[in-house]
Formats: structure tokens, sequence, C-alpha cells
């Protein structure tokens, strides 16, 4: 397959990296020609539009900050659907609104190809390494097309079933991330606050039944001072308001959900939607005096499960086949 590449950005740029590093024929294109130049540098081609792009390859793969954005890239009068070709696949990798994605199916289907969404989850230091999970919806004999190349971006594939489905499942595993955080960062102020130490603190809840792929990723950041972990409070707040509007959608009465928004929603105002989503802990740290810091504290994410072993393939209800 030759695979177009639109949105090079945090998550986006190390996934199409894969592709050059593994030796698929790849095309590029975003908005920001300079964020594609270490990638041209390796071997990608440029597009200079999204339709150009499309005209060239078999499968056409976005990964974008908002669903507004997708749509853009997608029906711009220099769009996918002006370049796309009949029997091409469009992989919508965002983590985007599960009704948009399946009006802009309709559209891709209407130019004869073939739409899936398959966003990406497991954080940036996974995209680098080829370790993430992806979540893809689609028609099964899609899926079977896609493989080959879905195994290339990540280790873990699950097929979630029709076309939508995927994105549901995503903002639902980010709403309860956001989850986690919020709570970790209660957990780590009371913790400081009640004289206990900050890293031994994080190893007591690394061992114990606290412990989540949340905390040895972002209280590794936190602790260690930068709170970059790649994702801004803006992002938190599109995530978790599309999963709160696909409960308002199903009449689920929500309580939790409605507080992390107001939660997200206040650090916005307070830092700006640009900064990183750790730092909502600040909130607590000024309210209470405290700074949760651990001076040495290494920041460095140890990917304990290296993608080396192969990949794995889930269906849905079923057992995992290696």
């Amino acid at each position: 397959m030759k695979v177009g590449f639109i949105g090079l950005g945090n998550v986006g740029g190390k996934l199409a990296a894969n592709l050059v590093r593994s030796g698929v024929d790849t095309v590029v294109r975003d908005i920001d020609q300079g964020a594609a130049r270490g990638l041209l540098e390796a071997g990608a081609d440029w597009a200079d539009s999204p339709a150009e792009l499309a005209s060239r390859v078999d499968v056409v793969i976005t990964c974008l900050p908002n669903p507004a954005a997708s749509a853009a890239v997608l029906e711009a009068p220099d769009g996918v659907l002006a370049g796309l070709r009949p029997g091409a696949i469009w992989a919508e990798m965002s983590t985007t609104d599960a009704a948009e994605v399946r009006r802009l199916g309709e559209l891709v289907e209407a130019r004869q190809a073939d739409a899936m969404d398959c966003p990406v989850s497991g954080g940036c230091h996974r995209a680098a390494t080829g370790n993430i999970s992806i979540l893809a919806g689609s028609r099964r004999d899609v899926f079977e097309r896609m493989l080959p190349l879905l195994t290339v971006l990540g280790q873990r594939v699950l097929h979630t079933g029709e076309l939508g489905s995927a994105s549901k499942l995503k903002v639902l595993t980010n709403y309860l991330a956001t989850a986690n955080l919020v709570s970790l960062c209660e957990a780590m102020v009371t913790a400081k606050a009640a004289g206990l130490d900050a890293a031994t603190t994080f190893e007591a809840i690394r061992i114990s039944s606290g412990n989540s792929f949340v905390h040895e990723t972002e209280s590794r950041v936190i602790l260690g001072g930068s709170r970059d972990i790649n994702f801004t409070m803006e992002l938190v707040l599109k995530d978790i308001g599309l999963f709160q509007a696909m409960a308002e959608a199903a009449d689920v009465p929500l309580e939790i959900s409605p507080l992390l928004i107001r939660v997200f929603e206040d650090g916005r105002a307070r830092y700006g939607g640009n900064e990183w989503s750790p730092n909502i802990i600040r909130r607590l740290e000024e309210a209470t005096g405290v700074q949760v810091l651990a001076e040495g504290f290494p920041e460095q994410i140890v990917d304990d499960e290296p993608a080396t072993t192969g990949y794995e393939v889930t269906t849905g209800g079923s057992n995992p086949a290696r």
C-alpha cells in the first residue's frame, strides 16, 4: 500500500515516522511544512494539498486535533474527497465524534472508497515506538485490508465493529484516563500535605492496587517537574466533552463527568488551553501551598511492553490471536 498521512502533530508525526522507518511508501501533508522536515529527509514525499495527496495513494490517514479540522481537510475544494480514488481507504486516526466520522464516511463511500475510524491510545512515547494500541471501526473486509498497515503502527489492534464504534470507545477511554489523572492529583497533594515523601508515595501507588497506566506516565512528569505529557487541557476538554455528549445522547445521567469538565474548564481559565494537562494539579497546589515535586525524580517513561514480540489482534468478544 502507498499511504498518505495528513496531520504531523505530537502523535501523527510519530505514527508517520513509523511508516517511513518501516519502508512504507509514504506521502505526507501538514499545514506546517516544517513539521514534515524530518520525514522528508527520511524518504517521505510531500503533497501540496490534501487532494493531491489522496490522488497518489491507496490509503489516506488523517490525525488531526478536532472534528472541525478533519471536516475541513476532507471537504475543502482541494480536500481529500476531491482527490480520493475509487477503492482507496480513508482512515481517521483522530479522536473525534462518532456521528461526524460516520457523516464523512458516507461522503467517502459516495466516492466508491471505504472508511475506517482507528484512533490510537497509549501516549506519545508508545506512538514513537510502534507499541501503541489501535481501535478500528469498519466493515470486517476493510479491517482485513488495513490490518497489515495497522500492525506497522501499533502493537495491539482491536476491531470494534462498525464505523464510528472505535471513536466512541476512544473518548470513553480518555474519559477514564482523565478521571484517573484528577484523582491522582488529589492523592499526591494530600500525601505531600500529610507529610509523606513524594517519591515514596509514587512507588507505593505503583506496587499497589492504586496503580495505573496514567500513574506510571503522568505522575512521573508531575514529580519530575516538567508536567509535559504532550497533551493539553484543551484536548482533554474536547475528549471528555465528546464523552459527555455521547452519554447525554444515550440518556445516561452521569455525575463524575460533569465535575471533570468543570475542573478542566477552571484549569483552562487559570492557565490557558495550551497548558499541559498534568498541570491541573496546580489548582490544588495553589489552594494548599504544597508543591508536589521529587528532586531528581526520573521522568523517563520506561515502556515495559516492548513491541518486539509480534502484534496482537483482537476481535471484540473473542480471545486475542497472536
